[in-house]
């Protein structure tokens, strides 16, 4: 099997992982408080990462560490959002689709923080994103829920993390204030991974002790919970990430984007058969919008990767 095949696949992986991680979440945030999880789950799935790349980690220079720590708050503003939104959502695969969102987005932060050249697909599949949108939001008048707003601020956030987890991950020219250029070198996705991941269970533990009730999880925990709290850390987190790593590293030209987009939609078939839960034909039109848009978005790296086979 070729590298890229095999990237392919890891990747329909990852999307699976992912998806199953949002049951487990859901599962451990109707048992304890969504950000107390939030900082259990990333601290043990970040540890366990930053014992994996002990080595790499203590090789990195001063700003590598203080760029992977920048990436690690920024997603765990994001995954402060995305874990709310799952605690006060009333349908998970419609969450899934808005915080799909986010791969949408981030060509714009790319446009506008960095200057970066976008294709002309991308400008084409937002009008149809936001349609998707409306149709989501707009069932009784424009009425969103909580949880649809706490996804789409999720999905805003979650694209400046994929920005600036992209420009840390490869090598690039920066100019400092005295106008000199300077290279900034890559930083190795492993140890990059740990440090955000860390972070991330940081930033959610100092929110969780100032805005929520840790005694009665404490006091006594219900027999479940450890198990989907360790399910989705050492699953759902350190074994998705790694395996997106991995996969990425295996093939410059894949379907990767494309595969990723493909998350949304297990979400949704598992919510049905896990949750028994059910969308109305305007909420189904609605995530079919955001899917299209999502295919359109993706159709220069589609149309490649399809050349590559």
């Amino acid at each position: 099997m070729s590298d890229a095949h095999k990237s392919d696949l890891l990747l329909v992986t990852v999307t699976l992982l992912a998806a199953i991680s949002w049951m487990f979440s859901k599962e451990a945030v109707l048992l304890m408080p969504p950000l107390l999880f939030m900082a259990v789950r990333f601290l043990i799935a970040g540890g366990f990462l930053a014992i994996v790349a002990w080595r790499p980690l203590s090789r990195l220079s001063r700003d590598q560490l203080k760029r992977s720590v920048g990436v690690g708050l920024v997603f765990g503003v994001a995954m402060s959002f995305w874990v709310m939104g799952l605690f006060h959502g009333t349908s998970m695969g419609e969450g899934a689709f808005l915080t799909s969102l986010g791969v949408l987005i981030v060509p714009v932060i790319a446009r506008l923080a960095f200057k970066e050249i976008q294709p002309a697909s991308t400008w084409l599949a937002i009008p149809v994103a936001v349609a998707g949108l409306a149709l989501l939001s707009l069932r009784h008048g424009f009425q969103p829920e909580p949880g649809q707003i706490f996804f789409v601020a999720a999905a805003t956030i979650f694209a400046l993390y994929f920005t600036l987890n992209t420009r840390a991950a490869n090598q690039r020219t920066a100019v400092d204030r005295q106008g000199k250029t300077i290279e900034k070198p890559r930083i190795p996705a492993l140890p990059l991974t740990a440090i955000a991941l860390v972070t991330v269970g940081l930033v959610t533990l100092v929110e969780s002790l100032i805005l929520e009730p840790w005694q009665p999880t404490f006091s006594s925990p219900p027999p479940l919970l450890i198990w989907w709290v360790l399910a989705s850390a050492i699953v759902g987190t350190a074994g998705r990430f790694l395996v997106q790593t991995y996969a990425q590293s295996l093939a410059t030209h894949s379907h990767g984007a494309v595969i990723l987009v493909l998350e949304p939609v297990w979400v949704s078939l598992f919510a049905a058969g896990w949750f028994g839960e059910t969308m109305t034909p305007v909420q189904l039109a609605g995530c079919g919008l955001i899917f299209t848009a999502l295919i359109v978005n993706r159709w220069g790296a589609l149309s490649k990767a399809s050349e590559h086979h």
